[in-house]
């Protein structure tokens, strides 16, 4: 299982990979869960360690085609992994999966390898965002890399309070059934890790976990190197 932290400038991203972290994720905590950074900032992240990792970079919550194509191809040609999209204020699947095919197009036509990752909260119950369960058959259809399952709100209960532990591994089984990378996060901590690796996910994204006093602090290379032990707590030969 790969950790994934999210950083929201160059010095964050160095302390991030001095850690251990296996992805580097662009995001702005200040500004929601999926809070885009600016082109300039994802570029200094970038130029900072792509030599060391794959970046990533969360890119909002989608609204129309349109814009999630022009983002995701912005966002995408600076070189990083994938883009992540959520879809706060949409519950049509159908929708959602037009607007994942339209951050597909953006993505491809980078020219280079980036994907799309689908965002579904686990705190929306599919009131204000659409169905995890609903996300992962848009996703596919739409061609997308991967789904992570998150928390819109950082302020509320975590992935592991709002879901049973039957109810997240069926949903990672679910999705890797559909040929998808999964991710899952939403105020984990170390002591979830163990845990979260059982169910299978590929992916574990922290952002607080990995900061001094909560997620709009600081990212702290030790908090990241005790994250990533939790990962793989085996010695790799």
């Amino acid at each position: 299982m790969q950790l994934l932290v999210s950083v929201a400038d160059p010095t964050e991203a160095r302390r991030a990979v001095d850690g251990g972290a296996d992805l580097i994720d662009a995001k702005d905590p200040l500004n929601g869960a999926l809070g885009a950074v600016s082109l300039g900032t994802l570029r200094q992240i970038y130029s900072e360690v792509a030599d060391r990792r794959v970046v990533t970079a969360a890119l909002g919550d989608a609204s129309d085609e349109v814009s999630i194509e022009q983002l995701a191809f912005e966002y995408g040609r600076a070189g990083i992994g994938f883009v992540k999209i959520g879809f706060a204020g949409i519950t049509d699947a159908r929708r959602v999966e037009r607007l994942i095919a339209a951050a597909v197009r953006g993505a491809r036509a980078t020219g280079h390898r980036c994907g799309v990752v689908a965002v579904a909260y686990a705190d929306a119950g599919g009131r204000t965002s659409v169905d995890a369960t609903a996300l992962i058959d848009a996703a596919a259809r739409a061609k997308a890399t991967g789904v992570l399952l998150d928390t819109a709100t950082k302020e509320g209960p975590g992935l592991r309070q709002l879901m049973t532990p039957l109810a997240i591994e069926a949903w990672v089984t679910s999705a890797h059934r559909a040929g998808l990378t999964v991710a899952l996060a939403g105020k984990l901590t170390l002591d979830d890790l163990t845990f979260i690796a059982d169910t299978g996910a590929d992916i574990v994204g922290v952002r607080g976990a990995a900061c001094e006093i909560g997620r709009t602090s600081r990212v702290v290379e030790e908090r990241v190197r005790a994250l990533k032990a939790g990962t793989c707590p085996e010695p790799v030969i």
